[in-house]
């Protein structure tokens, strides 16, 4: 079946960075509206950055300047390059986009991945 498969989280000091991955498996001709969500425990889950067709990105007024998201099409791949990481960023962080293959047209989220941010 196709999915979204993400890895590249971790445990990192503050101040540190990672970059996560988010790519589409199977046969999936393209993928759409691609974002990158995160929810802490206790919290809802909120959007963290997201980035259109052309390129254009949009970012979360907490993560703006430290996040970057970036795509390659010709992978079917989603990238979300985290820099000075702080505490409050520590959450379970999943990719969702809109899943294009010849047969079906589908939102799929990723099975997440946890960043922990240590002071």
């Amino acid at each position: 079946q196709v999915q979204l498969v993400e890895s590249g989280g971790g445990l990192v000091q503050a101040g540190g960075s990672l970059r996560l991955s988010c790519a589409a498996s199977g046969s999936t001709f393209r993928i759409d509206a691609p974002g990158w969500y995160r929810q802490a425990p206790g919290k809802q889950r909120e959007l963290v950055a997201s980035i259109s067709s052309l390129g254009r990105s949009n970012y979360a007024d907490s993560v703006k300047g430290r996040f970057s998201i970036s795509r390659d099409n010709a992978k079917n791949t989603v990238y979300l390059q985290m820099n000075s990481l702080k505490p409050e960023d520590t959450a379970v962080y999943y990719c969702n986009a809109i899943l294009i293959t010849r047969e079906t047209v589908r939102n799929a989220w990723g099975q997440g991945t946890q960043v922990t941010v240590s002071s």
